[in-house]
């Protein structure tokens, strides 16, 4: 198959990106347009950022360095993509992260400073990239179309946090946008799922949504932790298992504990097919690490907040990790801002305590994926109010 399209959407800071980025990417699930946002800027946010509750962003937020290991990290990912691509730059490049640039194809500038415009589109010219639409982002008034062709012009109003970007400027975007990562869905599912391990229980996870009847938003299931009991009564447990489609870390990590001792894979739009890390539980004093943990009491539940080191964290760094000791006649809530596998692998480790349950923060509630808790059975809703934490 071809290399995938991949849209850069660049501009100076403040000017919306994140805003519309997350708000294209819903407009695309919606219209059922494979493809995968990558943030090629380490300031901690994302779809997350956007849907989480103010409060709880202090603790969940991760900031990084650009430095040339994580530009060649970022660099590589584009390169390899599995889908088609939509990359924050974030807003400040140095010369060195420029290079993230070489691997994009096409772009979006969105700005708020008339005067740098033409600074941006230099930029993008260096590198070759088409240009897909160049945007003014105001805060208020209405949005107006100023030419379609050959590149999208226009004013785009309203790129704050909180809300969806709409009006006729962002429709025209998300038809070219569409237009553009237009690849037919099961040759990608096909072409993905040639690739998956050697297993007998490859399980496509919208089509599973679909044979359990869960609620669709569009062509996307709308997973809910009441699902949970039906999922896993409709697969066997401890057989070897391969997950695709996007879904919550909570059900991949329900269906991860679910597979034990079997291996799980799971394909993952950065890496491909992966195996999560396997970490080891085991007391003593806290290691260098690339991840950090925090621990907090709250009556009969263990808290575990993870957090990484770094903002771009590699499969491999965190193979045979210790992690800390939780007594597995008590509960955990695990929480933090990480990538699945990171998810599916912790819920494996910590699969033996009486009850495991991953924190949402969109909702401040925590979801059981594991038990042996009657009172709080696979699926239960636990509140869960923001902590501090302890370093473990």
């Amino acid at each position: 198959m071809e290399l995938f399209p991949a849209v850069l959407i660049g501009g100076p800071p403040n000017s919306g990106k994140s805003v519309l980025i997350y708000s294209l990417s819903q407009a695309l699930r919606k219209r059922g347009v494979p493809h995968y946002v990558l943030r090629a800027a380490p300031d901690g946010e994302g779809d997350w950022f956007l849907e989480t509750e103010v409060t709880q962003i202090r603790l969940l937020r991760v900031k990084g360095p650009f430095d040339a290991r994580w530009v060649d990290r970022i660099v590589r990912d584009i390169q390899n993509r599995h889908l088609p691509l939509l990359v924050d730059v974030g807003g400040l490049p140095t010369p060195e992260q420029e290079r993230i640039l070489s691997a994009a194809t096409h772009a979006i500038l969105l700005t708020r400073d008339p005067a740098l415009r033409w600074e941006w589109r230099r930029r993008f010219h260096r590198y070759g990239l088409n240009l897909v639409a160049d945007l003014d982002s105001q805060l208020d008034g209405p949005s107006r179309v100023i030419q379609q062709t050959p590149v999208l012009r226009g004013v785009i109003t309203g790129l704050v946090r909180g809300h969806m970007a709409e009006g006729s400027v962002f429709e025209a975007l998300v038809d070219r946008i569409a237009a553009l990562f237009r690849y037919e869905a099961e040759e990608l599912r096909r072409y993905h799922l040639n690739m998956a391990p050697a297993v007998d229980l490859v399980i496509e996870l919208d089509r599973l949504a679909r044979m359990l009847g869960v609620r669709l938003e569009g062509e996307a299931p709308r997973w809910a932790p009441e699902d949970l009991p039906r999922v896993l009564e409709s697969l066997p447990a401890g057989k070897p298992l391969a997950l695709y489609d996007r879904a919550p870390a909570w059900l991949y990590a329900a269906l991860a504990v679910h597979a034990l001792p079997s291996p799980l894979f799971q394909f993952d739009v950065r890496l491909g097919w992966i195996e999560p890390p396997k970490l080891r539980v085991e007391a003593g004093p806290p290691e260098p690490s690339a991840l950090h943990f925090f621990m907090e009491r709250s009556g009969d539940l263990w808290r575990l907040r993870v957090t990484m080191a770094h903002s771009y964290l590699e499969r491999e760094e965190l193979e045979g990790l210790p992690v800390p000791v939780i007594p597995t006649d008590e509960g955990l809530v695990i929480d933090g801002k990480l990538p699945l596998w990171l998810w599916t692998a912790l819920a494996r480790a910590y699969a033996g305590a009486r009850a495991v349950a991953v924190f949402e923060p969109r909702t401040s509630e925590a979801i059981v994926i594991a038990s042996r808790d009657p009172v709080s059975p696979i699926g239960t809703r636990w509140p869960v109010e923001p902590v501090g934490g302890q370093r473990a």
